[in-house]
């Protein structure tokens, strides 16, 4: 895979290019100190992807993903971003704007533990993108729908749960919006990221939504006519409450190697709503959140994964079907139209 580096730092360019050069199958094929050089060396290497910074001179990275936006045989770009609010402001418009993934710079006291840091997360990220590329030049792996699949116990829902990933937020931005303001469940997400970035996320969201979407804050209470995203960086528990449950942030340990994890909100959530749930896994990398629909089942949960057409990467979904756990397998922009069959009962009479 021929990957172009692409920032304004002479010491990341070196430790990306180096960390690069270590991962089997990657070829560093150039590097450019700004947006208008990786667009001429773009069309000079046809690299397959772009480690790309975002605040660069004459041409920042959101610049580039815009003048790659409509290109068919574009690379894909994999952001270095900084843990600031304005770095999570600018990471969330790239992830927007198509780019696959994003790192957080790494700020450790040596350059060892810089290259250690970046090796960590940039290794799963390349390889997700390289399956993600493998396959959506073949068809995608056929996979049985599972219609009827639900729960013998299935009750009618009273929250909607979402755990999601890599190219979660140009996702939500698609599904969101779509749902109606009179949608009858509240809906709590976790979306795998930093902190500041769920929040950031969480207001890009909320200027196209019909429904109220928040980071969530220790102690909300859980409402219809509400989205609710795990904040980045901490877990999130649902506490049985009258009339109302409330949502409770915690420093607990990642699970999945997650912070925040789909696991573990949905866990948590089972113990108040038993088997009267909707879950929703989403693309995503890894197996979050596939133990705790298995638990979501056995207590009557109906749980709805993202197609592998439609997905970015099709790790969370994928483990979810195979599993036997998918009451239905659905296209994105068939997800918004199942929850509302689901909710609303008109599949509940199987």
């Amino acid at each position: 895979m021929r990957v172009l580096v692409v920032d304004d730092s002479t010491l990341f360019r070196k430790v990306v290019r180096d960390v690069l050069a270590t991962i089997p199958g990657v070829e560093v094929v150039g590097v450019a100190t700004n947006g208008k050089l990786a667009l001429e060396k773009i069309e000079q290497l046809q690299p397959d992807l772009l480690t790309l910074d975002i605040e660069m001179p004459e041409l920042d990275g959101l610049g580039v993903l815009r003048h790659l936006k409509d290109q068919p045989s574009a690379p894909g770009a994999i952001m270095l971003s900084a843990l600031t609010e304005k770095g999570a402001k600018l990471t969330n418009e790239a992830l927007a704007l198509g780019a696959f993934d994003f790192i957080l710079k790494p700020n450790g006291k040596t350059i060892a533990d810089n290259t250690k840091q970046l090796y960590t997360d940039l290794l799963p990220r390349v390889s997700a993108f390289r399956t993600s590329r493998r396959v959506s030049a073949q068809q995608p792996t056929p996979v049985a729908t599972h219609e009827n699949n639900f729960p013998a116990n299935a009750g009618q829902p009273k929250v909607c749960l979402i755990g999601i990933s890599t190219g979660g937020p140009a996702a939500l931005a698609k599904l969101l919006p779509s749902i109606s303001a009179d949608y009858p469940l509240p809906i709590i997400i976790v979306q795998h990221m930093p902190a500041v970035f769920t929040r950031k996320l969480a207001e890009s969201l909320n200027e196209h939504c019909k429904l109220n979407v928040h980071e969530i804050e220790d102690g909300m209470t859980i409402d219809a006519g509400n989205v609710y995203i795990a904040p980045g960086g901490k877990q999130t528990q649902v506490v049985a409450g009258f009339p109302h449950a409330t949502l409770k942030v915690t420093d607990d340990p990642p699970e999945n190697h997650c912070k925040p994890s789909v696991d573990y909100l949905f866990r948590h959530a089972a113990q108040v709503y038993r088997g009267k749930m909707l879950a929703i896994i989403m693309t995503g990398m890894g197996n979050d959140g596939t133990e705790s629909c298995r638990q979501l089942r056995s207590l009557g949960a109906t749980v709805v994964a993202q197609d592998e057409a439609s997905s970015v990467v099709y790790g969370m979904p994928r483990s979810i079907v195979e599993s036997g756990l998918a009451s239905a397998v659905c296209p994105l922009d068939g997800i918004a139209n199942k929850m509302n069959e689901l909710t609303r009962g008109q599949l509940l009479c199987r």
